[in-house]
């Protein structure tokens, strides 16, 4: 059996002793150590949900500047291509000027030349009727 006497106080005070002295030695640092842990875990939940709503903006800023980018790009296009076809009809338009040019330049000088002909020839043309007559005719005229 157990017999209450005088150690078992000192039973009793040396072991809420031991229990003071661990809890100051031993559980307060650990749990000094947990919360610092657990508020170091947080910090960087929130430093990584901030990371994250950042780089997600970033992704859509970088979508959104792509887009404009290539918005810009095809109206450029659009005005090179634009500006491409009107110095095309230009160009068109100026040869189509210098042929008829020199079209109508050509035109007035076969004219001029088939007048100068027909001139040569109209001198000639009482030669040529007596030689065809002649000849139809088999004789002399």
């Amino acid at each position: 059996m157990v017999s209450v006497d005088g150690s078992m106080i000192i039973q009793i005070a040396n072991f809420l002793i031991l229990i003071w002295i661990l809890n100051i030695v031993l559980y307060k640092p650990i749990r000094n150590i947990i919360i610092q842990r657990k508020e170091k875990i947080t910090g960087l939940e929130s430093d990584i949900e901030s990371a994250e709503t950042k780089a997600v903006e970033q992704d859509q800023a970088f979508a959104d500047g792509l887009k404009d980018a290539r918005a810009k790009g095809l109206k450029q296009k659009e005005a090179l291509l634009q500006a491409a076809a009107d110095e095309e009809k230009a160009l068109i338009g100026q040869i189509n000027e210098k042929a008829q040019a020199e079209l109508t330049k050509i035109r007035e000088q076969i004219a001029s030349e088939a007048n100068e002909a027909k001139q040569a020839l109209m001198k000639d043309v009482d030669g040529f009727a007596s030689a065809i007559s002649e000849k139809i005719l088999g004789r002399a005229a």
